[in-house]
């Protein structure tokens, strides 16, 4: 049964199960959006995640995503039923090379992108906000400052970081300690099915979760692991439908996950699932907790997804 959980030491009641929004405004926008966010809200969802950058890479918008969400938190007036997630200070995607390593993480840059965010939004806090990526010639204290100085002026509630490696994590609560600080509420990384057995990523600046990684988040509750990514960008989906040519330029194209996905073919007539749910199963049954991300398309594709947390799935079908 579907159930909501509290992210340890906040009062953000969330259900498992994050929708994302990178496809805001291209797959749907206006009345469909709205359709698409209050369906989601109808069927126990409420953490919503965008991102300032989000979809910058397709001219001439820029915050596409959030214009669409603040759109619909205008017309709704349903703000206070959800969690709004963002993120600052991802590398510049509106030029014409943009370079990922080039970061914009001072604190002017992330200052300008989270008023961006709440104009764009029409909100006068975020509930989670985060670093989109690390700099890692930045001391974590300085990073942590700027986060506190947002929570003293009441534009965020609580922050997390993406793309961040275990190692600055410790840092950053190893200081937050230190000085009586909250600290991460949140770490977004590449997580999901077929994750472990993956080939590097072309943006080496998308951190995936190893088991370092969710060794540290199994000690470590007060961080909750947020996977994105979670369906594996249509990998299993597009194999079972159409085979090894479908999937031969993808990085999940390995033998393990090529033995997971008829697993996965098995599994979703062993519980007259959809690919989706199977995918999205897994992370219901791991050790490490987590609050997957799932970016639909259509109405569709959240209710089946938000289906699968109706599923009495098996930690040994992932095994």
């Amino acid at each position: 049964m579907k159930k909501n959980i509290i992210i340890p030491n906040t009062d953000l009641n969330v259900l498992p199960l994050g929708l994302g929004t990178a496809l805001a405004g291209l797959s749907f926008d206006g009345q469909e959006a709205d359709r698409l966010f209050d369906t989601f809200l109808y069927l126990g969802g409420n953490m919503i995640d965008t991102a300032r950058v989000y979809s910058d890479w397709v001219k001439p918008e820029i915050g596409r995503s959030e214009r669409v969400i603040g759109d619909w938190l205008h017309r709704s007036k349903k703000r206070h039923e959800t969690v709004i997630v963002t993120k600052g200070g991802h590398p510049d995607m509106t030029v014409e090379n943009p370079d990922l390593h080039e970061n914009r993480m001072g604190r002017e840059d992330m200052r300008h992108d989270l008023e961006a965010s709440l104009r764009a939004l029409q909100t006068d806090y975020i509930d989670l906000y985060f670093y989109h990526r690390d700099d890692t010639s930045q001391p974590v204290e300085e990073l942590i400052e700027v986060m506190e100085q947002f929570v003293r002026e009441g534009k965020i509630r609580y922050y997390g970081c993406s793309n961040w490696s275990t190692s600055r994590m410790e840092e950053a609560d190893t200081y937050c300690k230190k000085m009586g600080y909250r600290g991460f509420a949140a770490n977004q990384a590449l997580y999901n099915l077929g994750s472990r057995f993956m080939k590097p990523l072309s943006d080496d600046t998308m951190v995936k979760a190893d088991e370092g990684m969710l060794s540290y988040h199994k000690e470590n509750a007060n961080n909750v692991l947020m996977p994105y990514m979670g369906v594996c960008g249509g990998f299993f989906h597009k194999y079972i439908t159409g085979g090894q040519e479908a999937v031969e330029n993808s990085p999940y194209f390995v033998k393990e996950n090529l033995e997971m996905a008829n697993r996965v073919k098995l599994l979703t007539r062993k519980y007259s699932a959809t690919v989706s749910q199977v995918v999205l199963g897994f992370f219901t049954q791991q050790e490490t907790f987590s609050i997957p991300l799932y970016g639909p398309k259509n109405i569709t594709q959240i209710e089946e997804a938000v289906g699968m947390l109706d599923i009495a799935f098996e930690k040994a079908d992932f095994s």
